[in-house]
Formats: structure tokens, C-alpha cells, sequence
């Protein structure tokens, strides 16, 4: 018999990166983008951060390893994935969450949320956000303890949602939820929290609470290439309209001495669900996520609009204060159905076609 040659091709799954990167690398860049706001989060909230952090690594390591063993496969540990998934777990928990349901949510997320589905680059949704879901569902009120920051009281109490005082209420995100209430004018609540959700001195999740060390970290893996720039843009310029509209049309004109201004007792000021919240963590370290996102431009456009609207209809309309997390798992949930949407014409042309 004769033999021919065969061509074998090499395919690959996601995650694919533009440039010649290994994935490791492009894991350290994240984590080095995460540390301003790991820093943020141990300036405010002592050892409560540097607790769950750990505990979130390394349960994320361990169940990865033990994972791997189980299936005979070699060690993935070094590429860091496990890592930067357990940090960002970690930023999404209340800073009050004992570290032992931190290891629980580390091994869910790893175990449930990417070894499942074979490990990095063949899982459907992110496994932080796998996690951090699992917990809120089986939880309760240990995901809704909130801190006060350290720099604020010392002795970092827990604090209640109804208690108020700006820098010490249970979230931002909690109290814009209150004014949709009629509870408290929204009016009060942008006056007195703005400042304190850039900075960070606020009660909230771990990582997400210091707007200026997340947008830091995003410059960088932006300068970097490391992340599309179009995840973050359509993120937060889908929620920062969709907060607008709803503003706009609610709002009505206030006069004081020297101008006039736009206010609305029910809805906060667009720009407070920016630096609120797990928004910019999200657009820039969560919807980014390789594995999960699409993989042509216009479809990273339409997973990122529909990240920051669903989160958004959730902020306002629903009963749960953040949206973040459901509203990365349903669109990492139709991410094939945009990528079969979004196909790529070849060059030349389709097949048959004019092109």
C-alpha cells in the first residue's frame, strides 16, 4: 500500500491571545494588576483581607492539584490561574466571611466552576463568580456581614445596613438600593458617599470597595494588551447610560444660590455605579477573563453591553443590591450563541461569496 502524507493540524481550546504570550504570563500581569487593590484591601481591612485571600488561594491551589491528580493529568499550578481565581474570589466576599467558608467557596469555584468542564480553556463560566454564587446561595447572612474599615474604627466592628453614617454603612450599593425604597433620598446618599467609594473607605466586598486601585490595576493590563479594551468600555459605558437614562428621567432641577442642578430621590447619580460596587473589578479583571468572553470584537461588544445592562437591571429594578456576578455567569452562559452569531469572514471571502 502506498503511503501519503498526512497534515496534521494543532487545534487548540481558548484561552487565544494576540501576541506571544504564555498563559502564565499573562496571569502574573492580572495579579500584578489585582495588588493595587489587594493593598487597598489590607489598609482597610487588616488582617480580614490577608485572611481570606490566603484561605481563597489556597483552596483554589489544592482543589486544582487534587483535581489534577484524580484524572492522572500533570500539574497545572504554574500557570497561576488557580491563583488569580482564588484573589479574585476573595475580593468578592464580605471582609466579616470566616475563612473556612472561604475554603469552601475556593474548592466550588475550581472544582464546580473549570475542572469540571476539563480545566483552564475548556470552562463555560467563570469559576470566581461560580464560587462566590455558590455562596451566596447556601451562606445567608455570613455574605451580608459587613465591616467597618479599619481607618474608620479600629476595632473594624459589624456593622448593620440601616446604620447610618456614610463611611460605615453596610454598602453603597445597599444604601442606592434604600433610596429606590423611598427610604432615604438619593440626594442624602450621593452628598455623603461619593469620596469615601473612590477611595475605597467604605464597607463593601474585600477587593472592590477602592475605585482608584482598581482603575489603576485596569490601566495596566490595559498599557499591557493584556485585556481587550472593548470588555471594559462596553461594561461601563452600557451601565453608566443605562444609570442615566433612569436618572435623567426621575431627576428634577434644584436651585441654590449660586447654580442650578439635576437631582432624583430615587435613583443615585450615574457615576456612583461606577465606583460602586464590584463594577470596575468586573470590567476589568472578571469580564476580561479569556476563557469566557468572545472571541471576535463585535461579539466581545455585545457580551460586554449586556454584562453592564444586566447588572445594572438588577441594581435597580431587582431586590439584590449587586448584579455583577448573575449577570457574568447568563452571558457567559450565551457566549457560544455570540461567537456562532459573530463569525469571522475568512480572507477572501465566504466560500461561494462575494466576501
Amino acid at each position: 500500500m502506498p503511503q501519503t502524507n498526512k497534515l496534521e493540524i494543532l487545534v487548540s481550546p481558548s484561552p487565544h491571545v494576540s501576541k506571544a504570550l504564555s498563559t502564565r504570563s499573562v496571569m502574573i500581569d492580572v495579579l500584578i494588576g489585582l495588588a493595587p487593590a489587594l493593598a487597598a484591601a489590607v489598609y482597610y481591612f487588616r488582617v480580614h483581607a490577608v485572611t481570606l485571600v490566603a484561605a481563597c488561594v489556597a483552596s483554589c491551589a489544592a482543589a486544582e492539584w487534587v483535581c489534577n491528580r484524580i484524572r492522572g493529568r500533570a500539574n497545572t499550578l504554574g500557570d497561576f490561574s488557580a491563583v488569580v481565581t482564588g484573589v479574585i474570589l476573595a475580593f468578592s466576599l464580605p471582609p466579616a466571611l470566616p475563612w473556612l467558608a472561604a475554603l469552601v467557596g475556593g474548592c466550588v469555584a475550581i472544582a464546580i466552576g473549570k475542572m469540571v468542564f476539563g480545566g483552564l480553556g475548556s470552562n463555560v463560566f467563570n469559576p470566581a463568580m461560580v464560587g462566590r454564587t455558590f455562596m451566596a446561595a447556601s451562606l445567608g447572612t455570613l455574605m451580608t456581614t459587613w465591616t467597618v474599615p479599619a481607618t474608620v474604627d479600629p476595632a473594624m466592628p459589624k456593622v448593620a445596613p440601616q446604620r447610618l453614617d456614610a463611611r460605615t454603612q453596610a454598602t453603597p450599593l445597599a444604601w442606592s438600593k434604600t433610596a429606590i425604597k423611598n427610604e432615604l433620598g438619593a440626594t442624602t446618599y450621593n452628598r455623603q458617599i461619593f469620596g469615601s467609594t473612590v477611595t475605597g473607605e467604605v464597607g463593601g466586598c474585600l477587593g472592590e470597595t477602592s475605585a482608584v486601585a482598581l482603575a489603576l490595576g485596569g490601566l495596566y493590563l490595559l498599557i499591557r494588551r493584556t485585556i481587550n479594551w472593548r470588555i471594559p468600555a462596553g461594561v461601563l459605558g452600557a451601565a453608566f447610560v443605562f444609570a442615566a437614562v433612569v436618572f435623567v428621567l426621575d431627576g428634577d432641577m434644584v436651585s441654590e444660590p449660586s447654580r442650578q442642578w439635576l437631582a432624583s430621590e430615587t435613583y443615585v447619580q450615574p457615576l456612583f455605579h461606577l465606583t460602586s460596587g464590584a463594577m470596575l473589578l468586573c470590567a476589568f479583571f472578571i469580564a476580561t477573563d479569556p476563557v469566557t468572553m468572545p472571541l471576535t470584537g463585535r461579539g466581545m461588544w455585545i457580551f460586554a453591553v449586556g454584562v453592564g445592562i444586566l447588572t445594572m437591571l438588577i441594581r435597580v429594578v431587582g431586590e439584590y443590591p449587586e448584579g455583577v456576578m448573575y449577570a457574568i455567569l447568563l452571558m457567559n452562559g450565551v457566549t457560544p450563541l455570540i461567537d456562532r452569531f459573530c463569525k469571522v469572514i475568512p480572507v477572501g471571502g465566504k466560500p461561494g461569496g462575494k466576501g
